[in-house]
């Protein structure tokens, strides 16, 4: 079952639910879940659905199915706007989108919008590839950095964006534009390491651990990434040992597990950036908290968390793309 709710509370003011009729339905759909959000004409949040229907992961029925439902959680009318990012548009999602180059800005991603014709679905957001100096890509995350730059325009002209998640994205913007990122897989290698290696075996059957006992184990690992000359590698086994030794309880090997792998890709982050631009977490608050911690462990200065930009991300691209008339009614007589 999907889940509705009202405006999320950590959407920005001006983002909020206000009375005018919904307009536009704006679709995060990723890897293991799905996200949606009825916005007005305006932008503003009127309600919010999620449902566990990943593209991997989809109830009998597919795509459709699974879309029928998220909009009659969100009484969404047919006549409403669609609009969605994410993995929905990769070769695994329900239409292949390609991928626009960087450099790339909202323009570029609305010109690039795929709206399949005679199709009961919603216009596709592509993804952003970077060539140089690494082949990388990106899907949703673009939209969401859109949704920063449209929210906090004062990021545009110079800033580091960082999206922590299954594959973090530390993304560059100038001039309102993506013009480089790099990808951590910090979430996946933690989902791999503490539940299919003997790295997350004490924690399994053992109650969590208690708020503050997880809050030092987690800094023990940042405070161990930080100080390494090698990298995480050599380390990841101290998760096994510590157990061992006592050092570290079962329920908080996997919260040194975390610190490890966050530490070391915010370690190596930094190292690659020295130039220190503005930079802001974008993304869920718990998670965003881990790296705000470990950023104040390594001395640098603390990001802000400015939560969720998807739903700005979703309409001011359906906007630049001409989901919306812009220019006020004429008047007759």
């Amino acid at each position: 079952m999907s889940q509705r709710h009202d405006a999320p509370p950590d959407m920005p003011p001006d983002m909020r639910g206000d009375p005018a009729a919904g307009a536009l339905i704006g679709i995060d759909w990723g890897t293991s879940s799905l996200r949606a959000w009825r916005m007005s004409a305006t932008g503003a949040v009127l309600a919010e659905a999620q449902a566990p229907w990943g593209i991997l992961n989809l109830p009998d029925g597919g795509f459709p199915a699974a879309l029928a439902r998220l909009l009659a959680d969100l009484n969404g009318d047919a006549g409403l706007k669609l609009i969605a990012c994410g993995m929905v548009g990769s070769a695994s999602g329900w239409h292949e989108v390609g991928y626009v180059d960087c450099p790339a800005d909202a323009a570029a991603l609305a010109r690039a919008l795929v709206r399949p014709a005679g199709r009961a679905m919603p216009g596709i957001v592509p993804g952003v590839r970077q060539i140089h100096p690494v082949p990388d890509v990106m899907r949703g995350e673009e939209t969401q950095i859109v949704g920063a730059l449209a929210l906090y325009p004062e990021l545009a002209d110079a800033a580091t964006l960082i999206l922590p998640g299954t594959h973090s994205k530390w993304a560059t913007v100038r001039a309102g534009r993506i013009v480089g990122f790099h990808t951590a897989m910090t979430g996946e290698l933690f989902a791999v390491l503490s539940r299919h290696s003997i790295l997350g075996r004490p924690g399994e059957g053992v109650p969590p651990a208690t708020e503050d006992a997880a809050r030092l184990a987690f800094r023990q690992g940042v405070r161990a990434a930080v100080q390494s000359r090698q990298g995480v590698g050599p380390l990841l086994f101290s998760a096994r040992s510590l157990f061992l030794s006592g050092a570290v309880g079962a329920a908080e090997t996997r919260d040194y597990l975390s610190g490890l792998l966050v530490g070391d890709e915010i370690r190596a982050g930094l190292a690659e950036r020295p130039d220190m631009l503005p930079t802001v977490l974008i993304g869920e608050e718990r998670l965003c908290g881990l790296y705000a911690t470990a950023f104040e462990m390594l001395g640098a200065p603390v990001p802000r968390t400015i939560g969720n930009t998807a739903p700005a991300g979703l309409y001011h691209i359906a906007m630049t793309a001409g989901y919306f008339r812009t220019d006020p009614p004429t008047q007759s007589g």
